[in-house]
């Protein structure tokens, strides 16, 4: 009769990650599998994302063209033979990243969620979708600055009639990507506030008490998240995350206190 190996034991009380007991051997095996479906994912979306390359930066290039100053010859010259190809192979990369990260996310989560506790588990659960909902806030607030930040840097054209502007194929449209993207992750702040909080690194009284400093490293995380570096973009960051990191603090305290059980996350037990 052939032998079946036993698996690593689950954790089934969940207060106690020591209940899950595996071998190096297993773990390695676990992280093996993961990976690789999580590269095939990753491959699969990048494919797709190849032949929607050219449509992404078609539209993309009407919002750039749309907000060039009137009067300014606006080129975008390939350098080399190979620039089309890899502008292409680049774009087909950040959209099947894009479409990938949920799925890569989840497996990352599936390989560390037995070895959590339960108290430690019930902050991500709720925290999950509200993160998901800042980021699209965040990337929508990102689009909607997008003219207003061509638009103050399109000004200081007025001082240097009859100029052209070229730039290599992609620049512009990369950089509303990363602008866009800036804002998204930005908007993660309050969920990271809250998740320290509600694991006790930080407290609402520290948070209260140093609020200053807070609304000073906002503004300064901003100026560094915004890849135009114009004062209007960082602006427009860093008033809706000040306003956000105020809104985690007293989401903080109705919820509970720190070390304590809240209702809001037990029901997720």
């Amino acid at each position: 009769m052939a032998l079946v190996k036993p698996g690593p034991k689950r954790n089934s009380s969940g207060e106690n990650p020591d209940e899950f007991r595996a071998t190096l051997g297993e773990h390695l095996e676990e992280l093996r599998g993961r990976v690789l479906r999580a590269l095939g994912a990753l491959v699969l979306t990048c494919v797709v994302g190849w032949f929607l390359a050219m449509p992404v930066y078609a539209a993309l290039s009407e919002v750039v063209r749309a907000n060039v100053p009137k009067g300014v010859n606006f080129q975008e010259p390939f350098t080399s033979i190979t620039q089309p190809f890899m502008l292409q192979l680049k774009l087909a990369f950040y959209i099947g990243l894009t479409v990938s990260f949920p799925y890569l996310v989840w497996e990352l989560w599936g390989f560390i969620a037995p070895g959590l506790k339960r108290s430690e588990k019930r902050p991500i659960k709720i925290l999950a979708p509200i993160s998901v909902l800042l980021f699209l806030i965040g990337c929508g607030v990102g689009w909607i600055t997008l003219p207003a930040a061509f638009q103050w840097f399109a000004g200081f054209f007025a001082s240097f009639p009859n100029t052209s502007l070229y730039q290599e194929p992609g620049t512009m449209v990369f950089l509303i990507v990363k602008l866009v993207l800036a804002f998204g992750i930005g908007f993660q702040l309050p969920v990271v506030t809250f998740f320290l909080t509600k694991v006790g690194i930080i407290s609402p009284a520290m948070l209260a008490q140093y609020w200053r400093q807070a609304v000073v490293a906002v503004f300064a995380l901003s100026a560094i998240l915004t890849p135009s570096g114009d004062p209007f973009t960082m602006m427009a960051m860093a008033i809706p995350l000040t306003l956000l990191f105020f809104a985690s603090i007293m989401a903080v305290k109705l919820t509970g206190k720190r070390g304590g059980r809240d209702p809001v996350l037990d029901d997720l037990d």
